[in-house]
């Protein structure tokens, strides 16, 4: 009986942390396709009223518009190949955050992005791209 139940309680927990996984997930999918695309246009749309991009470990805040700027430029030098989020989090605080592999020809990074909440939705906080 305690076994049962033991099963029971592991299958529950195992189904309710894939949820929330799959919920993270979902948040951070037009952010993906528009990486995906190379679209710098698209990406902004996701942006808050500032914006931290690093590169390398060269970090910089951007207004918004600026940020589009930056990220047009990099995708123009570093053309996407390929791109998705292999790690989906959150912070203590509930701030989401996902970990992705970025590819283009010129070389791979690992690309880290964080969201935090503004006016009742999420927007991007954080860009990070680190050369592997």
């Amino acid at each position: 009986m305690k076994r049962t139940l033991l099963h029971a309680v592991a299958i529950v927990w195992l189904v309710l942390l894939s949820v929330t996984v799959n919920a993270q997930g979902e948040g951070f999918a037009p952010v993906r396709n528009a990486i995906r695309g190379g679209s710098s246009k698209e990406l902004a749309q996701h942006f808050g009223s500032t914006v931290e991009l690093s590169f390398d470990g060269d970090k910089q805040s951007y207004s918004a518009t600026q940020a589009e700027f930056v990220m047009k430029d990099f995708f123009a030098k570093n053309s996407p190949a390929g791109f998705d989020f292999v790690h989906y989090g959150g912070s203590n605080e509930g701030t989401p955050y996902a970990v992705g592999k970025y590819v283009s020809k010129s070389g791979a990074y690992r690309m880290f992005v964080k969201m935090k909440s503004a006016q009742g939705n999420l927007v991007i906080d954080t860009i990070d791209f680190t050369k592997e």
